[in-house]
């Protein structure tokens, strides 16, 4: 079956779904593979659970009238989410970067929301089966959509700008992350590049945080470019407030202040990013304000919460050596008494990760604390003078038996880390 004629059926049954246990009547089931499991498997199950039909790749599993085997089933979802896509003629605005992604396009989302239909990537789908699922969810009548792209290693953010073929794009910063698979520093910076490079190809947009000398040299060429930051700027802004809670206020390109419900001053690029794209496509300043302060993070990303007298800031979902060391030098410019850092391994940083731990506990080091407890096998290789605990879960009955009151705590660490579990001590 080509193209063509699936999207037709996609067009009759417009829900799509890789999971039998969240399948509902009428879905498209694709059964996709991976190193432990094998979809086509669960051809039968799908059917029975109501699906309309499923798109398979191993004949033995078709079922008569109701399987459609193709060649590789992750490919058609890919060459399905593509043809979608080019469906559309509205602004397709894609998101890389090593920190701050997902903040940046939730606060992009809300901003453009407020004036336009704006579709975006739900959670964290932002990989090769996230980025296509996320494209198929698209309707009719959409007039902006916002596209997170992750990545581990080289080409993965070219191949997704062939499905997602964005018009505009914004790379975050180029951190310390996934160094294993990117090979270092300027590995990041050639695999996040290549939103860049695909911009560039397609005479399309880039919004360039201007402070970060990198960010510019690897612009160059994009034929629309415009910039935000703290100077020279379309639109620039600085804080003025963040304990606990970032504070802006804006020099040029937009009016006033923006009290954000964000913590940490490592925010400002995504505030201003958001501001800047909001600027670009004509929403007014008021509906930009609004839908920046009422945006309040979640899903571990940041959040600032109370449990009886402590308070938390719980930061799980990942964690580099770019963004630990930014939120534990945050966490020490904050006024308040009885800090205490919980902080997770990091993951996927090869042959650096003896160095990159190492240099997490000399900048601990700095500063005071009432307790500094480390997590996971990665601390443990490192010689530091700190609580060292094996698991979240010894982290947490550490935590229970020290019965806290009035303290303040970062919990942060990768998203392997599980370091959400701390809070089920407090």
């Amino acid at each position: 079956m080509n193209i063509e004629v699936l999207y037709q059926l996609y067009l009759q049954f417009p829900s799509l779904q890789t999971d039998t246990r969240r399948l509902k009547k009428g879905d498209l089931f694709f059964a996709l593979k991976g190193p432990i499991f094998n979809g086509n498997q669960f051809a039968q199950q799908a059917i029975d659970a109501g699906a309309a039909y499923a798109i398979i790749d191993e004949k033995e599993f078709a079922i008569e009238g109701k399987t459609i085997v193709v060649n590789d089933v992750l490919e058609t979802l890919q060459q399905l989410a593509k043809y979608h896509r080019q469906q559309f003629n509205i602004p397709f605005i894609a998101i890389t970067g090593s920190n701050g992604k997902t903040t940046t396009k939730e606060l992009i989302h809300a901003v453009l929301s407020s004036s336009f239909t704006t579709y975006t990537t739900e959670g964290n789908l932002n990989n090769h089966i996230g980025v296509p699922l996320t494209l198929l969810k698209i309707k009719e009548g959409a007039q902006m959509a916002v596209i997170e792209m992750g990545a581990n290693h080289q080409k993965e953010i070219e191949s997704y700008c062939k499905i997602a073929l964005p018009t505009h794009g914004l790379i975050t910063n180029c951190g310390k992350a996934h160094l294993e698979g990117f090979g270092g520093v300027e590995g990041v910076r050639k695999g996040k590049g290549e939103l860049y490079d695909s911009l560039r190809q397609n005479s399309g947009t880039a919004f360039v945080m201007l402070d970060y000398d990198y960010l510019r040299d690897m612009s160059k060429g994009i034929p629309h470019i415009i910039t935000y930051g703290t100077k020279h700027a379309d639109v620039t802004g600085a804080v003025t407030e963040s304990d606990p809670f970032l504070k802006v206020h804006f020099d040029k390109g937009f009016q006033g202040q923006v009290a954000t419900q964000l913590v940490g001053s490592y925010n400002l690029p995504n505030v201003l990013a958001a501001v800047t794209i909001g600027k670009h496509f004509g929403v007014t300043d008021g509906k930009i304000k609004r839908a920046i302060e009422e945006y309040a993070p979640s899903n571990s990303r940041s959040q600032l919460m109370q449990k009886g007298t402590n308070k938390i800031i719980l930061d799980a979902y990942n964690a580099n050596p770019s963004s630990m060391k930014l939120a534990i030098e945050n966490f020490a410019n904050t006024k308040a008494d009885n800090k205490i850092l919980v902080l997770g391994s990091m993951a996927e940083l090869g042959e650096s990760s003896g160095e990159e731990h190492k240099n997490i506990t000399d900048i601990i080091a700095k500063y005071s604390w009432q307790h500094v407890v480390l997590v996971g096998k990665y601390f443990e290789a490192t010689s530091h003078p700190f609580i060292q605990l094996s698991s979240s879960e010894a982290a947490a009955a550490w935590i229970k038996q020290q019965n806290l009151q009035h303290s303040y705590l970062l919990i942060k660490g990768s998203r392997s880390a599980q370091m959400e579990k701390v809070l089920e001590a407090l």
